[in-house]
């Protein structure tokens, strides 16, 4: 939701108003993380999809008509977990279709196809948010819509769900009992608190620097150009090499990156910075989600992904909320907070 923030502020809400609303669609998130987890080993892969786009679908229209605050957050929570419920099938599912040899490319490969929209959709939505928010909602709705009905008409199931007898608690145990697949959770927890300022403030940043909500979108048209153009490219490079090591050195420049938004003011110091976090993701995320499958015990493997969805969604959280706290006060303070937590999340995802 990178025009959440900006959809309330035009509503007359405050800055940290509006980062605790993006906050709310992340306990949806969170929520979503360990329910969508849940599904895809119970109900199967390509149904959790379906389900998760058709309300996903229904969510953003209602909250399209919503006014009051209490409405918009308790609206936006929903949002959060009807739109991300998917994830967990999604990526457990590429997980059961490929061997493990071609799992990074495979990740890539998904990530291009995601980006293909992500290339157009922010200046799209940069341009309807200039004239309409409720066209913005309005597309969002019948995409998801559309998406669910590829998912039943076209994706395999996957896996066969699990059995019912099984204990609910003891996916987690087996996890919370894999160390390796815990600090990485810290680090990604820890890179995405940086990430998602991406979608809070840094468009207040840009708004400060005297540009417009198009020149955002545009900005984050950036980052879907260059993984289309140069991702696969990269990843036939990167995957010559340990997964953990390329996490790394993704996590600490997806971080820096985001932390040099505060040196940056005019538009090409801006697409700068988006081109250096662009970077660190286009090392780190084919091998995350490859890493994830190779940890995960195949009658879990929904579930680590929703675990691993989950400390996405945690940062979701904590990330916007804080994030504009400290930059209503003190700017500065909140891009040396970035430098840090971009070092911290790449020494945990080298630990063993």
């Amino acid at each position: 939701m990178p025009f959440l923030v900006l959809y309330l502020t035009r509503l007359g809400y405050s800055v940290s108003r509006a980062g605790l609303a993006l906050g709310a669609y992340g306990c949806g998130h969170l929520i979503a993380s360990i329910a969508g987890g849940h599904l895809a080993d119970r109900v199967g892969r390509r149904n959790t999809i379906a389900i998760s786009m058709f309300f996903s679908a229904a969510a953003m229209l209602a909250l399209s008509q919503a006014r009051t605050y209490g409405a918009i957050v308790t609206l936006a929570m929903i949002a959060g977990f009807a739109a991300e419920l998917y994830r967990p099938a999604a990526s457990a599912l590429i997980g059961d279709l490929v061997t493990p040899e071609q799992r990074i490319t495979a990740f890539a490969m998904y990530r291009f196809a995601i980006n293909l929209g992500w290339a157009a959709g922010p200046a799209t939505a940069g341009f309807l948010a200039d004239r309409s928010f409720f066209s913005l909602f309005l597309c969002d709705a019948v995409t998801s819509v559309g998406y669910g009905l590829i998912a039943l008409t076209f994706l395999p199931q996957g896996l066969r769900p699990a059995t019912s007898d099984e204990r609910f608690s003891e996916a987690f145990r087996v996890a919370f009992r894999d160390r390796r697949f815990m600090l990485f959770l810290a680090a990604t927890t820890a890179v995405t608190l940086v990430d998602f300022q991406t979608g809070s403030t840094f468009p207040l940043w840009v708004e400060r620097a005297g540009h417009s909500s198009s020149t955002y979108g545009l900005l984050l048209s950036i980052n879907g150009i260059l993984i289309i153009v140069l991702e696969l490219a990269l990843t036939s490079w990167t995957q010559r090499y340990p997964a953990q090591q390329m996490i790394s050195l993704g996590y600490f420049l997806a971080g820096i990156g985001v932390a040099m938004t505060g040196l940056a003011h005019s538009v090409p110091a801006l697409a700068a910075t988006v081109c250096v976090w662009t970077l660190g993701e286009m090392i780190a995320a084919p091998a995350t989600g490859a890493y994830v499958t190779h940890l995960a015990p195949e009658q879990y493997r929904g579930r680590y992904n929703g675990m691993w969805v989950f400390s996405w969604a945690l940062a979701l959280i904590i990330g916007p909320s804080v994030g504009t706290f400290v930059f209503q006060r003190n700017p500065p303070a909140l891009w040396i907070g970035c430098a840090v937590l971009a070092c911290v999340s790449a020494m945990l995802a080298r630990m063993k």
